[in-house]
């Protein structure tokens, strides 16, 4: 049952997080003295202290803040634990009450899920009120408002178009998710990006077009336009986007090689 391996496998990545002096690659840290930077004793804790660890890690990776559980329902899934503890079957068919649990965990996602939507909406509302009051913004039929902050003086780019470009992306609340303006990897030097534009999310095809090359453009792209109610990464869901981006170069896709004419197909012997 999905329910028993998600308790399995939280039980598992717990274990794993906490397990003793390790490196990144699962060996044996070396000793002190051998090159390694002593570690100071691992704090003591009680076995009560590890289980009250545990019970707060099984609620947050099964959503129990999330999803709004009260203390009822919370009482009612203890209820089923301790049964489990003491070796009881569980009272109900689970292949019966399986669909109602489905049913409860899905509902309590919608309602999670419009109360982010809703929160998000105000905050957005809020950001472009202040940002249509100043000069120079332009707001598209699609809902992308942009902002020129710097003109280029080279080519527009054009949808089939590569384009190299930095950029920092943000959320409303000014949280930086994304960036080409630092290492993707420690030790690795920061590099503009570089993709087709209409490979890219709505807003960047059709905002990065308001610009041309050399200049800098700000970009406010809603939902729709973005990641929509899903959300991705650290975007969460019905997120609104604040782009900064500058137009580093523009470039016209390579030209895909024709394909070799067909023969025509003969047509079948009459009998």
């Amino acid at each position: 049952m999905k329910l028993k391996q998600t308790l399995i496998a939280s039980a598992l990545v717990l274990g794993a997080s906490v397990a003793g002096a390790q490196t990144p690659t699962g060996t044996p840290a070396p000793a002190p003295g051998m090159g390694a930077i002593a570690t100071p004793p691992a704090a003591q804790f009680t076995p009560a202290q590890a289980l009250e660890a545990y019970g707060w890690y099984l609620g947050k990776t099964n959503g129990f803040g999330d999803l709004g559980f009260t203390q009822a329902e919370v009482d009612s899934v203890i209820k089923g634990m301790l049964l489990a503890r003491d070796g009881k079957e569980s009272p109900y068919d689970l292949q019966q009450i399986g669909p109602e649990v489905d049913k409860l965990l899905r509902s309590k996602q919608e309602v999670a899920m419009a109360k982010i939507k809703e929160k998000a909406s105000a905050e957005a509302a809020k950001l472009m009120a202040e940002v249509m009051a100043k000069p120079g913004v332009v707001a598209l039929p699609s809902g992308v408002v942009y902002e020129i902050v710097q003109p280029g003086t080279g080519a527009y780019p054009k949808p089939t178009d590569i384009v190299k470009v930095h950029y920092t992306g943000k959320l409303v609340d000014g949280t930086v998710f994304d960036t080409s303006l630092e290492p993707r990897e420690p030790g690795q030097p920061v590099a503009p990006a570089e993709f087709p534009l209409n490979r890219v999310i709505p807003g960047w095809t059709e905002g990065l077009q308001k610009i041309n090359k050399g200049g800098k453009i700000k970009l406010y792209i809603p939902p729709a336009q973005g990641y929509g109610d899903s959300g991705q990464g650290a975007i969460p869901p019905g997120a609104t986007l604040v782009f900064d981006v500058e137009l580093l170069d523009v470039q016209a896709a390579p030209a895909e090689p024709e394909q070799p004419a067909l023969p025509p197909v003969p047509a079948p012997a009459a009998k």
